[in-house]
């Protein structure tokens, strides 16, 4: 791949066209918003001008509702030998490109697994992608050549390639995706209004689980609008689960001994349904997960202090896995929590010792 059109500047086709443009490919740039371009071509993703003839791939970067229309625009303006969107749905537009009737020998949907919670071409970066699955749905008709541009762009961008069929890609990411998005966002509205004395108690388990819910609501209009329906099965089995939720803690509240037991069990059976669910999630690197042990350290807010933690820990050999921060209400300090193999530990632990460090148990 020489040349590359990217055709809508967000954070995602910045990121992308940042990532082309480090390893030599000449991009181009284009979206509705011209300001927008301009902004992603002076981070370094390419140039704003057009391109004087066909580039080897056009790279659609727009929201769902409107992948079909530009691609369909692109295709007629043969502004390209191959073609792929990135938008995280994909058999919706697949089927409103063969309802206009489009040759569809030189697309492919594709999917990148990543993002951020912020949005636009101040928010790319060239690294977004690296190591992350980076879906691609060929049908029987993709031209092989099309398919390794889009290889070989999943390679520029230093991801992992995912083969799936289009619609069982929409289903999956409705599960890891879509779904969780609603939930976090319900558990944050329930802060919206709640008591400041309340609100000065989260902790890090609350900002887990609210932290995506920080996206802007319109661009996740444009991603729900175009895969509601697996969506909608999704939350209909979660309603029915928090339905059985709700009625085993208010057997809780029961003075009768027997409504307890069950009640308490309904707990439980969710709860250990939820361990069973987790331990699928992939760990590092995606490989199948693993348990790590945890050395809390606490430290002051200030400058240097993380780089100085990792470089001790790298003195005595050990590598951090993981690390997670929780910082302290009202104050300036918080406690760091590095991941770490269960053998590393006494060594870990015992190292940061010698350096001063405060070690919470």
């Amino acid at each position: 791949m020489r040349t590359a059109l990217v055709i809508g500047t967000g954070l995602i086709g910045t990121s992308a066209a940042l990532a082309l443009a480090a390893r030599g490919v000449v991009v181009h740039l284009t979206d509705h918003d011209p300001e927008q371009a301009r902004t992603a071509a002076a981070l370094g993703a390419g140039t704003d001008e057009a391109p004087e003839g066909p580039v080897d791939l056009a790279i659609v970067a727009a929201p769902p509702a409107h992948v079909a229309a530009t691609l369909a625009d692109a295709m007629r303006r043969g502004l390209a030998r191959g073609y792929l969107d990135v938008a995280s749905v994909k058999g919706g537009p697949r089927r409103e490109l063969e309802a206009l009737g489009l040759d569809l020998t030189s697309y492919i949907g594709t999917h990148p697994m990543s993002g951020r919670e912020k949005s636009g071409p101040l928010a790319a970066s060239g690294d977004l992608f690296e190591g992350r699955p980076w879906v691609l749905t060929p049908t029987r008709d993709t031209d092989t050549e099309v398919l390794n541009l889009a290889l070989e762009l999943v390679s520029h961008c230093r991801a992992v390639p995912v083969v799936m069929d289009a619609d069982a890609h929409d289903r999956a990411v409705a599960l890891v995706s879509h779904m969780p998005h609603l939930v976090s966002s319900m558990v944050a509205a329930r802060l919206e209004h709640a008591e400041e004395t309340a609100v000065r108690l989260c902790g890090q388990g609350i900002r887990d689980v609210t932290r995506i819910a920080a996206s802007d609501p319109r661009m996740w209009i444009d991603i729900l609008s175009a895969n509601p329906g697996p969506v909608a099965d999704l939350l209909a089995d979660v309603s029915a689960d928090l339905d059985e939720t709700v009625q085993a803690l208010r057997a809780l509240q029961s003075s009768d001994e027997a409504k307890r037991r069950e009640g308490a069990g309904g707990i439980e059976d969710v709860l250990r349904r939820g361990n069973a669910g987790q331990v699928r999630v992939p760990g590092k690197h995606g490989s199948a997960p693993r348990v790590y042990e945890v050395v809390a350290v606490l430290i002051d807010d200030q400058p240097g202090q993380l780089a100085r933690i990792f470089a001790d820990a790298g003195m005595a050999g050990v590598n951090i896995e993981d690390v997670r921060i929780e910082h302290a209400t009202g104050q300036q300090a918080g406690l760091v929590q590095l991941m770490v193999e269960p053998k590393a530990v006494p060594v870990l632990g015992a190292a940061l010792r010698e350096r001063g460090w405060a070690l919470r148990q």
